[in-house]
């Protein structure tokens, strides 16, 4: 059972790694002259990410719904936040060259 104390340390986990993600997305344009740093920046972040979405199941776990049986309640009130980080990690257009991604670049380099 998670207690109180336990879910401070948790929460204060998951800012931390949010904050990670928001810096990288922030200042990595300010590294593009050196692409190595950028791309471990960005595989960290990645991880990063994927903590928080092992942390967001773990917390589903602990809770007493979910014990008691009621995954399906307990799914259909965080659906929202489940699908939308299902679908924003499983879009192609982030894994793939393409016209919108070299339009973003340029957008950025101006």
């Amino acid at each position: 059972m998670l207690q109180t104390s336990n879910y401070s340390l948790v929460l204060s986990l998951q800012f931390l790694l949010l904050s990670y993600d928001l810096f990288v997305n922030s200042f990595s344009e300010l590294l593009r002259m050196a692409p190595v740093i950028q791309l471990v920046l960005f595989i960290i972040q990645d991880i990063a990410v994927l903590f928080n979405i092992i942390i967001i199941f773990l917390m589903f776990f602990n809770t007493f719904v979910f014990q008691a049986g009621l995954v399906n309640l307990l799914f259909h009130k965080f659906k929202g936040t489940i699908i939308l980080t299902a679908v924003r990690l499983g879009d192609p257009r982030f894994y793939q060259d393409s016209l919108w991604l070299r339009k973003e670049f340029v957008q950025v380099r101006r």
